[in-house]
């Protein structure tokens, strides 16, 4: 599989889980829009901060 989960930090820095098993990313009007495996879907209004394919993680922030 190919899929990676979704992750953005809180206040305190802790990495938190967005979405997970992501199969589609795509910008969509100035924001992100992920869909993973079992068709949920979600529009980050952020950036990509950083894609790790190795470990199947997409970290997501505010814009700069």
């Amino acid at each position: 599989m190919c899929e990676s989960n979704a992750y953005v930090y809180d206040e305190a820095g802790k990495e938190m889980l967005y979405l997970e098993s992501v199969d589609l990313i795509r910008p969509e009007g100035g924001k992100i829009f992920l869909k993973n495996l079992f068709g949920e879907q979600k529009l980050y209004d952020g950036e990509i901060k950083e894609i790790a394919l190795m470990d199947h993680k997409i970290i997501l922030g505010k814009k700069s």
